[in-house]
């Protein structure tokens, strides 16, 4: 299995809540940061894909909670594809303090037709090759 992407990021005092520690709904947002970088290291611009004529959305979202993360904490978001699939593509996110698994937690996005109002009639559409090419360095061996 190929080591994850890791995107790090500091979390922000408006990110918590009145305890003091990370808002339960802002690990989708980092999900969202962690996916979004992982895509551009691997295929690039997400507009580019965009005016490439497809599009990715969230058709799915799984979130474990362990432990809490505070205001001032040094996040690493690591990411691995742990399915590419024709038209989807699962992507496992782990939200780590140094050592400690704080979330772990997954994506499944679909590939659509652009512009997005096509969506509805069209459903999903297969990966373009370029993309899949770009991903595959970060997907599991057997996905």
């Amino acid at each position: 299995m190929p080591a994850p992407f890791v995107h790090e990021l500091r979390v922000r005092y408006g990110e918590c809540d009145p305890q003091g520690i990370v808002f339960n709904a802002n690990y989708l947002l980092y999900f969202d940061v962690a996916f979004t970088e992982l895509w551009r290291a691997a295929v690039g611009p997400w507009q580019e894909m965009l005016t490439s004529g497809v599009d990715a959305v969230v058709s799915e979202a799984n979130i474990d909670f362990r432990a809490p993360a505070r205001f001032d904490d040094v996040l690493q978001l690591n990411a691995r594809i742990t399915r590419l699939g024709r038209t989807s593509v699962t992507t496992q996110i782990d939200v780590m303090r140094q050592d400690e698994l704080l979330v772990a937690g997954w994506l499944r996005h679909v590939c659509v037709a652009a512009p997005i109002e096509a969506t509805a009639k069209a459903g999903a559409v297969p990966w373009p090759p370029t993309i899949r090419a770009g991903l595959a360095p970060f997907a599991a061996s057997d996905t």
